[in-house]
């Protein structure tokens, strides 16, 4: 295959620019139907023409429907896409860069998605169906698996296709609540990650951040050191990787605090520690869940981020993990290369 492709890309070049336009075309149909041939050319920063001329010619495949009320894909038109994005990972070379950036993060496996999340937000529901099916290929009989909040990680699981699976296993947030948006909060996540796939799950009813004497007080009560000890022994983990300073706006943190940030030159969140660079701890929150050597010690923790302004905040979170899988978009990938830190 990957001989045909380099043969292809030589004789008629043309056509990998035609076909990842038409891809292009076929997936923001799928992301935004039923859509309009004008709101398309906007998504897509096309021309009209251009898109009316590309999607007759979709519909003459029967990979879409134009109707009154919009462009809708068909049944064909999914399998095609589906097909299609394989083939573009080989097109773009995604391959060979995986290897180069796990090679350069020093980490296990570096699975990316097509495109650049800066300039086509639906890179993030690619990369929540390339996730949510990663996930549920590594679930196994009574496992436990962790889940964080954000926004990442609720269009992964949003994306999740429901699937009946064979096997018991509990699903719990890896850490307390953070911010008022219930709908992009842990427990929200680990619930709705638990009734798509059919497992169980269990809520960590508590704030992110609060006092030592409030932390310590909870820790006492029986239903939270039982599920604080579930999140202490989880096998798996799927969880986003946040920028220092959004995340750090995000909680709401103190000044004093965020100047403690700045100085200490953090770019990157996780579990409630904030890190510099090169992984050093610059901060940490008082928060009920999983802690840094917890993380260390999981069998599987898969790491998801999207968008080339985190490029800082990868690289810090994957000196703290050799065994690391990592799911990105190609944006951000390159922006690693570029950087060679």
């Amino acid at each position: 295959m990957n001989n045909i492709l380099e043969i292809q890309k030589k004789v008629i070049p043309e056509m990998i620019e035609l076909l990842d336009k038409r891809y292009n075309i076929l997936r923001s149909i799928y992301f935004c139907q039923p859509v309009g041939r004008r709101t398309l050319a906007n998504n897509l920063d096309m021309g009209e023409r251009i898109v009316r001329t590309e999607t007759t010619t979709l519909k003459e495949n029967g990979l879409i429907d134009i109707a009154s009320a919009g462009m809708t894909i068909t049944d064909e038109g999914l399998f095609v896409l589906d097909e299609l994005h394989d083939l573009m990972h080989e097109f773009r070379g995604l391959l060979e860069m995986e290897k180069l950036v796990a090679n350069l993060l020093n980490i296990k496996r570096v699975i990316l998605v097509p495109g650049n999340y800066d300039n086509d937000i639906y890179i993030l529901k690619d990369l929540g169906k390339v996730a949510s099916e990663f996930l549920k290929d590594n679930i196994f009989e009574h496992c436990n698996i962790g889940v964080t909040g954000g926004t990442t990680m609720f269009e992964i699981i949003n994306e999740a296709k429901k699937a009946q699976i064979n096997k018991e296993f509990l699903v719990v947030p890896a850490r307390g609540g953070v911010g008022a948006n219930l709908e992009i909060q842990a427990n929200h996540i680990a619930a709705m990650l638990a009734q798509k796939l059919n497992g169980d799950y269990k809520l960590l009813q508590v704030p992110d951040n609060m006092s030592r004497e409030a932390f310590d007080s909870l820790l006492t009560l029986p239903e939270i050191k039982e599920l604080v000890d579930i999140i202490s022994n989880l096998d798996i983990l799927m969880f986003g990787i946040g920028r220092a300073d959004k995340m750090a706006k995000r909680r709401k943190i103190a000044t004093e605090q965020f100047e403690l940030l700045k100085k200490g030159n953090a770019v990157a969140e996780a579990f409630g520690y904030y890190f510099d660079i090169d992984a050093n701890i610059v901060s940490e929150s008082n928060t009920i869940g999983l802690d840094l050597e917890q993380f260390k010690n999981i069998k599987l923790a898969i790491g998801v981020a999207c968008g080339a302004e985190k490029a800082e905040a990868i690289k810090a979170i994957s000196a703290l993990k050799e065994d690391l899988i990592l799911i990105m978009d190609e944006g951000a990938a390159r922006a690693l290369l570029d950087k060679r830190f």
